[in-house]
């Protein structure tokens, strides 16, 4: 903080109190959520797909109240480019780069609708467990198990969620993708949604405490991308293993562009 100006310094130490906040602001609504606002639900709504469409609903509503609140207090700003494609988007698998820790809020925020894969050791968090065990969240463990949930869900015309990178990029390393994303596409012949996210500066990585925020103010940049018409890869090889493995090649470049 040495190079910085005095205003700079205090409004660097400002937000380092007020992403404190909101880390404690989004634990505690997510305990309001899991034991007092979905229990109710699960009470009212006893039929399963009605009961975790209304809870995807809530999040998207709190998950939105929760980025304006950081919008508000300036931990960060963001911006959208081409939300009406994504929000009109439906029968189809979203994939996005993961640089930060907030990149799932930012997206779920804006879909009433979005099941997610979700890393097994999420389901132990106390803070999260109960919400993505009420939206039916679909746990990323069995690889057949999973890829038969995400047909099921896919072909009732959700949309579905996948960071392929399967965890957080790491900064100055070249990315590598899983290949589920591509396999949940082709195996249930949807199409797939890109999305590109930029940090400046850099703020939640992989390798960042949250208390190291950057000397300015970070800015997402979420650009919603055209999509990926599945068929064409099934048509253009001779099996579904080949046109994954050609889908996921495509999916490095569209998802990491300044990177090939």
């Amino acid at each position: 903080m040495s190079t910085l100006s005095i205003t700079q310094r205090l409004n660097k130490s400002w937000r380092i109190i007020a992403t404190a906040g909101c880390f404690c602001f989004f634990g505690l609504g997510a305990l309001v959520l899991t034991f007092m606002i979905f229990p109710v639900i699960s009470l009212l709504t006893p039929q399963r797909q009605q009961r975790e469409m209304k809870v995807q609903t809530i999040i998207q509503r709190a998950f939105n109240f929760f980025c304006l609140t950081m919008r508000f207090v300036k931990v960060i700003d963001y911006r959208f480019d081409n939300l009406a494609a994504l929000q009109a988007d439906r029968h189809c698998v979203i994939v996005a780069n993961h640089p930060s820790l907030i990149d799932y809020v930012l997206i779920a925020s804006q879909l009433p609708q979005c099941d997610c894969l979700v890393k097994a050791t999420i389901w132990h968090n106390p803070f999260i467990k109960g919400i993505v065990k009420a939206a039916g969240y679909i746990p990323n463990k069995d690889p057949e198990g999973l890829l038969t949930a995400c047909n099921q869900r896919l072909q009732q015309g959700n949309v579905l969620l996948v960071f392929p990178e399967g965890t957080r990029t790491t900064p100055a390393i070249t990315p590598k993708l899983q290949r589920g994303a591509a396999q949940i596409a082709v195996r249930s012949q949807v199409d797939i949604r890109v999305i590109h996210i930029t940090v400046t500066p850099s703020f939640l990585t992989k390798e960042q405490k949250w208390y190291q925020v950057p000397d300015h103010k970070p800015f997402f940049l979420i650009e919603i991308k055209d999509k990926l018409n599945i068929a064409s890869y099934l048509a253009e090889n001779s099996s579904s293993t080949t046109a994954a493995r050609q889908l996921n090649k495509h999916l490095t470049s569209a998802i990491f562009p300044t990177n090939v």
